[in-house]
């Protein structure tokens, strides 16, 4: 009897945490960031190169190689080195095009994308100056977006299709992160109701809604990282990736997320066992007295 309570009020201490855990995650907007202060200042410095008339700018790519001996220990070391220069430094027009389109450094959450404070001093003052606003709200509808007209009508209709695609991942992971919190709330009240009365069939059910919690914590989550790698791995490249030298990742909201998801789980498991460790009700049979002259 001793074992069973403690399994139960283990599982609902649990359970609520972990709905403290989700609801931290749903709240904040921590789900992905971007750090994109080196990319800034790579272009700042390539916008800076001298450009008045008496000086010609030449890559370090275009100038003439010394030619290298004929060993083949030497030649592959020379091919790695020459690799990896080019890697580092891009051409001109690779750095025109990566520094045409401005990247900031941001916070991705549910409900709204926010410009990431003291990351990006020229962003951070058009925000003190009220010319940019600090977040903009995540549409859950469909809103077409601005594309240039040059581009042939097959992209744009990839584009938009696309979009579409996205808009349901992002309206999955909304949807699924919401029953999960509440199918969580309703069979925590359930258990400690459960609790309270002893009675073993109402721990059980809280002990399933827990685990059904659990699923749809587990298919919103899939979603939304689903749904950034779609957004990264978007066509064309050019309007929708990322430069190399941007940093991105999930953020601690995410992993709150993910540790409430443990622990729903967990509580699950404990409160579908508890009511096993009930001893076994015994029936008491009364057996007839008998009389004289009666068998």
């Amino acid at each position: 009897m001793a074992a069973m309570r403690t399994l139960t009020v283990a599982g609902l201490f649990l359970a609520f945490c972990a709905l403290g855990l989700i609801a931290i995650a749903i709240s904040t907007d921590n789900w992905y960031e971007t750090d994109a202060r080196r990319h800034r200042e790579r272009c700042k410095n390539y916008s800076n190169k001298r450009n008045d008339p008496g000086y010609i700018y030449i890559s370090n790519n275009n100038l003439p190689l010394r030619m290298l001996p004929k060993e083949r220990n030497v030649e592959r070391r020379g091919e790695m080195l020459l690799r990896a220069k080019r890697h580092f430094l891009p051409p001109a027009p690779a750095m025109e095009s990566l520094c045409s389109r401005q990247y900031n450094s941001t916070i991705t959450g549910l409900w709204r994308k926010c410009h990431r404070e003291g990351f990006d001093l020229e962003t951070e003052d058009l925000i003190f100056k009220g010319l940019v606003p600090r977040c903009t709200p995540i549409k859950y509808y469909y809103s077409s977006s601005v594309l240039p007209r040059n581009l042939p009508i097959n992209l744009t209709k990839t584009i938009r299709q696309d979009e579409w695609h996205a808009l349901h991942l992002q309206r999955m992971t909304a949807s699924f992160i919401g029953m999960a919190i509440s199918i969580i709330l309703f069979g925590w009240i359930i258990g400690v109701l459960g609790c309270c009365k002893e009675h073993d069939l109402m721990q059980y059910v809280a002990g399933l809604l827990f685990l059904m919690g659990g699923t749809c914590c587990i298919i919103s989550l899939c979603t939304c990282v689903a749904g950034i790698n779609f957004e990264l791995s978007r066509y064309p490249r050019y309007m929708f990736g990322i430069p190399e030298d941007i940093s991105h990742g999930y953020g601690w909201s995410m992993f709150c997320a993910w540790g409430g998801l443990g622990l729903t789980l967990l509580a699950g498991f404990l409160c579908t066992l508890a009511p096993s460790l009930y001893p076994p009700h015994t029936p008491v049979v009364h057996k007839p007295r008998q009389e004289n002259g009666c068998v």
